[in-house]
């Protein structure tokens, strides 16, 4: 993994924050739902470029021009994604989203098909899926240029032809070919941890000057707590474990694992990490204006706690799963319980809603401690 990389990845990371700024202070379902479709838009763009990069050096030669335009585009679209579902003063912000997307594709598009001279049959992969990722593009113009449900369905649409289109790939032309693993298990590992930052940046954002109030400092410190369980479970052995069985893998099934296990199931991971984080944020702002006491959060806040925490407990079972690691009996009834327990966002002060999600998260920890499953235990 180069600088060069790290850089797209930042870039990635602004775009999240930007996401975050679409929801907004006061969480709704609707601004929840348009920010998941726009996260599900940037993890697919990210992850293609990751491919890409995994195949040949991003920081050389016409890949390097490329890929600083598909920065710019990144850039772009970051910038007007607060305003991607209302057109503002100024250019229109859904087109310049959808165009800036497209931009990106066909950048990366190019530059693999580019990039895959004297690989047997690549090109023609890349094809087959750049006409039915092309298929998916017209919807999501079309959508950029309405409004209302007409526009949130369209764009739905367009990334299921793009999700439907990548498995269609695969069962006709077979997956991408991976080269290094451990590149591959580098880009995601580091995208999930610049992403767990935004939990540490949610608290700082809801605390506000209201920091220094022991309450609000106490909340916090909790707030980081949760952070750290989350890093725990995914970094401490899970990530080594699965970086280890992508390398150990040979053929399709190599393939297989990349796609399946990074590629997709990380969007999972890295959707509940920004919703835990809204979470947080939301918890921190109510006890930083009443100083310990006071109204409860909505349930968009509290689905983006206790939901956000179950989607990455859920996400992480599934990546244990696709790189044939054993899973501890106790590990999906904890994440069902978190499920279970997302009414006590509404119904307990925040900071109690949070010290129960701190609870049960650290519960995980020492299940998986208690596992006695080192990488170097899985074969």
């Amino acid at each position: 993994m180069t600088p060069f990389e790290i850089f797209f990845d930042l870039v990635f990371v602004f775009a999240l924050t930007r996401i975050m700024a679409l929801i907004g202070r006061e969480p709704t379902p609707t601004t929840m739902g348009q920010g998941l479709i726009l996260l599900v838009l940037l993890w697919f763009a990210w992850s293609s470029y990751t491919w890409l990069g995994n195949h040949t050096r991003a920081e050389v030669g016409v890949v390097r021009g490329g890929f600083l335009v598909a920065m710019a585009a990144l850039f772009v679209a970051a910038l007007a994604m607060p305003e991607a579902w209302t057109p503002g003063p100024g250019l229109d912000g859904p087109l310049l989203v959808a165009l800036a997307y497209v931009l990106l594709r066909v950048v990366h598009l190019a530059l693999y098909h580019w990039a895959a001279a004297g690989v047997p049959g690549l090109r023609a992969r890349i094809r087959f899926f750049a006409a039915v990722s092309a298929a998916g593009w017209v919807p999501l113009l079309l959508g950029a240029l309405l409004a209302g449900a007409a526009h949130a369905v369209l764009w739905v649409v367009a990334f299921v032809v793009e999700i439907g289109g990548q498995r269609l790939s695969y069962a006709r032309r077979g997956s991408w070919p991976l080269r290094s693993a451990s590149h591959f298990t580098e880009r995601h590992g580091l995208v999930l941890i610049i992403a767990l930052g935004e939990s540490v940046v949610a608290a700082g954002v809801g605390a506000a000057s209201a920091v220094t109030a022991p309450p609000v400092l106490g909340v916090a410190l909790v707030g980081f707590a949760v952070t750290v369980c989350l890093w725990w479970l995914y970094f401490d052995r899970v990530a080594p474990a699965a970086a280890g069985v992508l390398a150990a893998a040979t053929g399709d099934r190599r393939d297989r694992i990349a796609a399946d296990a990074y590629s997709q199931t990380h969007l999972l991971l890295i959707t509940a990490v920004i919703y835990l984080a809204l979470g947080i944020e939301q918890v921190l702002a109510h006890v930083a204006g009443a100083h310990g006491g006071g109204a409860t959060l909505s349930w968009s806040a509290s689905v983006a706690l206790y939901g956000g925490a179950a989607l990455y407990l859920g996400g992480r079972l599934l990546f244990l799963r696709l790189t044939g690691q054993p899973v501890p009996p106790a590990q999906p009834a904890v994440a069902v319980l978190t499920l279970l327990l997302l009414p006590l966002g509404v119904l307990l002060p925040p900071a109690a809603a949070l010290g129960v999600l701190g609870l049960l998260l650290l519960t995980a920890v020492v299940v998986e401690r208690r596992s006695g499953r080192r990488p170097a235990d899985i074969d």
